[in-house]
């Protein structure tokens, strides 16, 4: 901590989500990036988020970690709620899964706080997301859709030609 910031690590979703919340962080942080989706199905669609947020990474000269991609593992952890609707408990159950993940990487890198950038999305209820977070030490509860979040990652995801999904990530979000 040469310059006296905090770090935080943030747990990305995807470059769109990304973009905006590093940029919000930046003001006050020294930032590190968790790419953590086992959620994201099919493996084709992780490797095209996991790429374009490797590539912005770069681009800001921002240390990022890449979970590896265990889809079943995730499944078994969600298992009996795939039928739930988007923000239901399905969803709180993958918050947990990847919070839990990106806490652990957090503490073992010596990072003082971690946050995610789930909360920009206005399709997630960031009060669900803070529940989840909050269970383990040092998380920072930052809702990243207030003042335009969203917008500004829309913004963002344009002048960087990000890849733009068109479904949350698990296979359960694509019907909806």
């Amino acid at each position: 901590m040469l310059n006296n910031k905090k770090r935080v690590l943030l747990h990305t979703c995807c470059a769109n989500c990304a973009a905006a919340s590093i940029e919000k962080l930046l003001e006050s942080y020294d930032v590190g990036l968790y790419f953590c989706n086992s959620n994201i199905y099919p493996v084709e669609e992780f490797k095209i988020r996991c790429n374009d947020m490797q590539q912005y990474a770069e681009l800001k000269n921002i240390p990022i970690w890449i979970s590896d991609y265990d889809h079943e593992d995730w499944l078994s952890f969600i298992k009996g709620f795939e039928n739930e609707p988007e923000k239901g408990e399905r969803c709180r159950l993958c918050f947990r899964y990847n919070l839990a993940k990106t806490a652990k990487l957090a503490e073992a890198e010596n990072y003082d706080l971690f946050t995610t950038t789930l909360t920009i999305s206005p399709h997630k209820i960031s009060k669900v997301i803070f529940e989840e977070g909050n269970k383990y030490k040092n998380f920072l509860d930052i809702d990243f859709k207030k003042h335009d979040g969203f917008k500004r990652s829309l913004d963002l995801s344009k002048v960087n030609n990000f890849y733009r999904q068109k479904y949350c990530g698990c296979e359960f979000s694509i019907r909806d």
